[in-house]
């Protein structure tokens, strides 16, 4: 019953509402700038991870969760979220272990926790030791 109303009112919207939408070149232009402007700095996206890496998480989770947060840089390129998690395993911030079914678990390790609140508490001078983990 419910599934019936909702395709009435699909139809509905697309003819009354959307046939009168002009989405022009302007607007299309105006949408992929804006989506430019959103763009998360190498340091913003570092911080995210360790975020959300205080609590263990395997790379797919990462990515919807980075997604969430509106950073889309690994929607289409998960392999460059995994050279980060294994920088920042060499540079001894987060450990991983695998479980029964094969599965990657990452989280951040007590020097990581420890980067992080430094960084949350004084975001702007701790840009080098990020710049150091990413370059590697």
């Amino acid at each position: 019953m419910m599934d019936k109303r909702l395709k009435n009112l699909r139809k509905t919207m697309n003819r009354e509402v959307f046939s009168q939408l002009k989405f022009t070149e302007h607007h299309k232009k105006s949408i992929r700038e804006r989506i430019k402007q959103e763009a998360h700095s190498d340091k913003e996206i570092l911080v995210a991870i360790m975020q959300l890496l205080v609590q263990e998480k395997t790379g797919y989770q990462l990515v919807s969760l980075l997604q969430s947060r509106g950073i889309l840089n690994f929607k289409e390129n998960e392999g460059s979220l995994y050279v980060i998690l294994h920088r920042l395993e060499l540079k001894g911030v987060l450990m991983s272990s695998w479980q029964e079914d094969d599965t990657k678990f990452y989280q951040l390790n007590k020097k990581g926790r420890k980067l992080l609140k430094k960084v949350e508490e004084q975001p702007a001078s701790n840009y080098l030791s990020f710049k150091e983990i990413l370059e590697g």
